[in-house]
């Protein structure tokens, strides 16, 4: 006798929000970050890896990374790695370490930066959808074959719109969030 795991539905709707959270981490708002590099991918040793395990990041003033590089070899491939990443960075190879000047942002720019937000939120949103899609669909196959009744059945319906709902709120207010984030001045 098959049965619904809710809990299967919450942690996937969960991982959406989380997913986000990191996709956002790496949207530049002018002050340095070591998880701005997060994703940069280095290819090293014949493989593409990422950043963080040919170097060591921090953040020694609020606009500057330095990026220190374990293997001489590697120096070359992480100044390109950080240039291809698109992210709008200029690194400056001084010996083995990596220091990265992070720009002033314009109003433009930032304008940019919460489109793109907007279009993260909008990606996991419908990540979320999907989810519930799936889990009303199981509901309805559960129902068909005599696992649930149609009365679980609604409860069920109830409880996964109630976690969409409140998953797809957190998702707004981490957006309205990040906005607020980059558009300080």
């Amino acid at each position: 006798m098959a049965t619904f795991d809710f809990n299967d539905i919450k942690r996937r709707m969960g991982a959406a929000v989380e997913d986000l959270k990191k996709e956002f981490s790496g949207l530049r708002t002018g002050r340095a970050t070591a998880s701005l590099l997060d994703p940069v991918m280095v290819t090293a040793y014949g493989n593409a890896v990422p950043l963080k395990q040919v170097a060591n990041i921090n953040v020694p003033e609020p606009r500057m990374l330095t990026v220190q590089v374990w293997d001489k070899a590697n120096i070359s491939a992480v100044d390109k790695g950080i240039r291809n990443a698109d992210l709008g960075l200029n690194p400056t190879v001084d010996g083995m370490l990596i220091r990265i000047k992070i720009p002033e942002m314009t109003e433009e720019r930032r304008r940019d930066l919460t489109k793109i937000a907007a279009k993260y939120a909008e990606q996991h949103r419908i990540a979320v959808r999907n989810v519930r899609r799936d889990g009303m669909e199981k509901l309805k196959a559960l129902e068909k074959s005599g696992d649930i009744s149609q009365d679980e059945h609604k409860r069920f319906a109830e409880q996964v719109q109630k976690e969409t709902d409140a998953v797809i709120r957190t998702i707004d207010d981490t957006l309205a969030n990040k906005d607020r984030e980059i558009m300080q001045v």
